[in-house]
C-alpha cells in the first residue's frame, strides 16, 4: 500500500476581485469590506472572512455586538479598538480576539486607510448579526 495524498479543497480568493459593500450612517459608522470566503459565495465551510476598510480621519465601525467570537488582524494602519469598553490602540501587526457578545467598536484616527482583516466562526457571512447600539437624540431628551 503506498501512501496517497488526498486532493487540495483549498480556495483562494483575491479582495480585488470581491464586491465592496459597507454602510455610511451614524448608527453603524463609515466602515467598508469585501468578503473573501463565505459559503455562499466560496465553497468553503466553517469560517467566513473578510477585509474591513476604515476611511481615514474618523473613519468608524460604531459600537456593536454579535453571537459570534471575531478575530481582527491589523494588515494597514492604526487606531482604536475598543472592547467592553476597555480601549486599544491598534496597528499594523496586531491581532486581536474578541470574544461572542462583547461590545465592540474601531474607529480610525490616522491620516491613512485602516485596513483589518477579520474571520467569523461560521460557514456563512449572513449568518453573522449585528446588534449596534442605538443613538439618542439630544434633543429628544433621552
Amino acid at each position: 500500500m503506498t501512501a496517497g495524498r488526498a486532493p487540495s479543497n483549498a480556495v483562494i480568493a483575491s479582495a480585488a476581485d470581491g464586491d465592496r459593500e459597507g454602510w455610511t450612517d451614524a448608527t453603524r459608522g463609515t466602515a467598508s469590506w469585501v468578503t473573501l470566503f463565505s459559503s455562499d459565495i466560496t465553497p468553503t465551510t466553517a469560517m467566513s472572512a473578510g477585509i474591513m476598510e476604515l476611511p481615514p480621519n474618523g473613519g468608524i465601525l460604531e459600537p456593536h455586538r454579535h453571537p459570534q467570537a471575531e478575530i481582527y488582524f491589523v494588515s494597514e494602519g492604526e487606531g482604536l479598538l475598543t472592547v467592553d469598553g476597555a480601549e486599544t490602540r491598534i496597528a499594523s501587526g496586531t491581532a486581536a480576539f474578541i470574544p461572542g457578545n462583547a461590545e465592540h467598536s474601531v474607529r480610525n484616527d490616522a491620516t491613512v486607510t485602516l485596513k483589518i482583516f477579520y474571520v467569523f466562526p461560521t460557514d456563512c457571512f449572513a449568518e453573522v448579526i449585528y446588534s449596534f447600539r442605538e443613538k439618542r437624540s439630544r434633543a429628544s431628551g433621552e
